[in-house]
């Protein structure tokens, strides 16, 4: 009944729909008719519609089987593969669909045109599994884009291609005449290399008056095959006798072996060896070493004498295997181990031992000897790993598949269960898939510029004791993805470039880095285009693709632009592209490339010279007229200084222009002899380098008191007296002054000694670093220009340049009356007041 259950065992839903031939299936039918008789139909048909329910659940419980029957042709149909796999004919190829097997790969093959699984080479199912009662092969299906991976079992069915074999085709028996009717004399039987039905043996013993066959089963389920004497023997009548004994299987068709017996009847010894059993069995591991004693086994004779003596050997029928695992001691009876045993080779050894006496002719007993070999922890698991997924994108999903692992232990027990775990601290992790296969899947994020590379130890231990181990890596390349984008050194950078720079001069260099790789890391850099003004940025500066340089496009002039501030974008070739901006400050600084110019002289007053009527009543130190000049430049470059040219012929002239505030004043009382019209000019320098002039002429007509403008500029004695208290005021406020210029001197001191600690940002046009001015020994301040600058970096009010200078004066600048000197520092003390 659990045979047949098996027999209606279903497989795979395509063998559901499939039983095999109608031969199979008419077979089947009359096996149920055999066991079900006709009133017990109903029943029958409950049960097989719930055989039919629990084939269909094994159906579609995750593995697919099918069964195909040992030495089917080339090309026969196994299954629709394909179909059962739920996987559409199309996506086949596109998908990578291939199938894989562990060993024999090459005896199942799949078409991808049809999806059909058929026959590729000769089956062999005792060639491929021995004499297991199951058979399979394991097929592992592997898809693809996206990955998925299958695993089909094929059982392949056993077929009656295998006759009986005797281990000899004639052996020779001698038996005594004196044997007594019903005795046993022990056979090896006949073996066939099927399973089941198909190597269920019969032995027919030819038609003979002595001897009949016996075959007995043993507890151990082992058939054991004599020829029983029915009579007694004559060796007078018949000294030898010749029987045929034909094996034939249970298979259809049946296939049969036959072995020839040649008996020779032997006279005298009359008490055969005895043993004490007739199975021993025994125990062994299969790291027994040489020497380990397996079992003793043990014979007595009746007889006396010489033929009482017995000798131990194995039957002559015995195979060369177990004479080199085991060596019999011929007088004592001990069977010892001589040679390696292997558990993962053969289990249970079966070795018939003969005992005979010495007598005239010898008699002999025998006894079968079973040594089950025990499994010791002595194979390594194995591993394979199959890399499916390299590189691994540092963005791809947590579950991700990396790899296919399966693992084998020949040992049994729990010496072959093997556990797999992976090195620490990896972000992977292993899913078992099926027994003994596991998948290698991503368990946490990658980061490629964090590690680019993992190599991962998979280390598989079974459970012996103590155990054993293996280990294998595989390496997981991190490929790059575009995360990260070009950053610079610090977010914004300031240039000095000094003004009348040569068009296309390097300015300044930017740099980004990029941790990404290969493309994702090539960083090209561009301008952030905007206005400057009623002009486009590029007009002005550009920058280099690939390098990152900043050229200057034209001349830059400081009286335009004091500071041309703007932003660099760097980007990176990675998709979707990353990128980030740096912001540069651009400062213009100023050089010497314009002239002092001359104010006009005021209202009225043409733009060539400076007229003035002055009274000839006027004392020294009167101001009788005063010389205005600016300068686009700023700093040095502004600062301007007035000089009076000598007289043709040296006269000496009764008038002085102060140096700093360009006031002519005289420097005597006029008289009588001086020219009524009187020509002076006055040379206006700045400080550049080199300096640059410009000259203003001034006419001054000496007239008498009487017709002298009212408006003098000779102050009157409450005026001067005004002045003198002006003048005391003006020394309190100078003293402010310096000491809040001196407040300033510090500041400004302190913040260029930290932007010179920082790295030198000029380019190739840039020039040294600036100099700072502090206040001059008059302790005087003075602007540059009184004008409105236009800055690039924003869209605040124009600034007023304002600058401190130390200038070196000559010694006799200073040596003219104190009038002047108050004067002058009156006229400064009432600009600064102003600023």
């Amino acid at each position: 009944m659990v045979r047949l259950l098996k027999k209606w065992r279903i497989r795979s839903s395509n063998y559901f729909f499939n039983f095999g031939s109608m031969q199979e299936r008419l077979s089947i039918w009359e096996r149920v008719a055999m066991v079900f008789s006709w009133g017990e139909v109903l029943r029958a048909r409950r049960q097989l519609l719930s055989l039919l329910l629990l084939a269909l659940w094994e159906a579609g419980s995750g593995q697919v089987h099918y069964s195909v029957p040992e030495e089917a042709k080339h090309g026969t149909f196994v299954g629709r593969i394909a179909q059962d796999l739920g996987l559409e004919l199309a996506e086949l190829i596109p998908r990578l669909f291939r199938v894989a097997s562990k060993g024999r790969g090459d005896l199942l093959e799949v078409n991808l045109q049809n999806g059909i699984l058929f026959v590729n080479s000769r089956i062999d199912r005792e060639e491929l599994c021995g004499r297991s009662a199951e058979c399979s092969i394991h097929l592992e299906v592997v898809v693809e884009r996206p990955l998925q991976v299958f695993h089909v079992e094929v059982e392949v069915k056993d077929i009656n291609d295998n006759p009986p074999v005797f281990p000899m085709a004639v052996k020779k028996l001698f038996i005594y005449e004196s044997r007594p009717p019903g005795s046993r004399i022990p056979l090896e039987g006949a073996s066939d290399a099927d399973i089941g039905v198909n190597s269920q043996l019969t032995y027919i013993l030819n038609s003979n008056e002595y001897f009949t066959l016996d075959v007995k089963r043993n507890d151990e389920d082992i058939k054991s095959l004599g020829l029983v004497l029915k009579k007694l023997l004559n060796r007078e009548d018949t000294p030898e006798h010749r029987l045929l004994i034909m094996a034939v299987d249970g298979g259809k068709p049946e296939l049969t072996g036959t072995t020839q017996l040649t008996i020779t009847i032997l006279d005298v010894n009359d008490n055969a060896p005895e043993f004490e059993k007739s199975v021993y069995k025994a125990r062994l591991f299969e790291n027994a070493s040489n020497g380990t004693l397996a079992v003793i086994v043990n014979a007595s004779d009746l007889d006396e004498g010489v033929n009482k003596d017995i000798v131990y050997s194995f039957s002559t029928d015995t195979s060369a295997d177990i004479l080199s695992k085991f060596h019999l001691d011929p007088i004592n009876g001990y069977i010892s181990v001589k040679g390696n045993l292997d558990f993962e080779e053969t289990k249970l050894y079966e070795i018939q031992v003969e005992a005979t006496d010495k007598g005239t002719p010898p008699m002999a007993d025998h006894c079968t000897v079973l040594v089950e070999i025990l499994d010791t922890n002595d194979n390594v698991p194995e591993l394979v790993i199959k890399s499916l997924y390299l590189p691994v994108l540092e963005d791809a999903p947590l579950g991700t598949i990396i790899a296919l692992i399966s693992v084998s232990d020949r040992d049994s027990g729990p010496n072959g269960q093997v556990t797999c775990t992976l090195s620490p601290h990896v972000p992977f992790k292993l899913v078992s898939t099926f027994k003994n296969y596991y998948s290698l899947v991503l368990d946490s994020a990658l980061d490629r510029e964090s590690v680019a590379d993992y190599v991962v130890v998979v280390t598989a231990r079974d459970g012996g004791s103590p155990s054993l181990s293996a280990t294998t890596s595989v390496s997981v390349e991190v490929a790059d993805v575009n995360d990260n984008a070009p950053t610079f050194a610090q977010p914004e950078y300031t240039v000095f470039v000094k003004e009348n720079n040569p068009p296309g001069c390097h300015i300044f260099t930017v740099s980004a880095r990029d941790l990404d790789a290969q493309e994702n890391a090539l960083v090209s850099y561009s301008l952030v285009e905007r206005r400057v003004g009623e002009r486009a940025l590029s007009s002005y500066v550009s920058v280099h693709a690939e390098s990152g340089k900043v050229f200057a496009l034209q001349p830059l002039d400081h009286e335009e632009l004091e500071l041309l501030q703007f932003q660099v974008s760097a980007r990176d070739a990675g998709v979707p592209p990353l990128g980030s901006n740096v912001t540069l400050q651009v400062f213009v600084l100023d050089e010497n490339d314009n002239a002092p110019a001359l104010l006009p002289p005021g209202a009225g007053g043409g733009s060539g010279a400076v007229s003035q009527l002055v009274s000839r009543s006027v004392g020294a130190g009167h101001v009788v007229a005063k010389v205005r000049a600016v300068d686009a430049d700023s700093g040095y470059n502004a600062w301007l200084s007035y000089e009076l040219q000598p007289a043709a012929g040296g006269a000496r002239s009764p008038f002085r222009v102060g140096l700093y505030t360009g006031e002519i004043s005289t420097t005597r009382t006029l008289d009588e002899v001086d020219a009524p019209r009187q020509r002076l000019l006055v040379l206006v320098k700045d400080h550049g380098e080199p300096a640059l002039a410009a000259t203003a002429t001034v006419l001054l007509s000496l007239v008498e008191s009487s017709q002298a403008p009212k408006t003098s500029f000779q102050p009157s004695a409450g005026a001067v007296s005004t002045g003198t208290a002006l003048v005391d005021v003006n020394v309190y406020l100078i003293i402010a002054i310096c000491a809040v210029s001196s407040l300033l001197v510090l500041t400004l001191l302190l913040y260029t000694a930290l932007k010179c600690a920082a790295p030198r940002t000029e380019g190739a046009c840039a020039p040294g670093k600036p100099v700072l001015v502090c206040s001059s020994a008059v302790g005087s301040w003075s602007y540059s220009q009184q004008r409105r600058q236009r800055v690039c970096s924003g869209e605040g009010p124009p600034k007023t340049d304002l600058m401190a200078f130390s200038p070196s004066l000559p010694a006799g600048s200073f040596s003219g009356d104190r009038e002047e000197q108050l004067d002058v520092d009156a006229d400064v003390s009432a600009k600064v007041s102003n600023f």
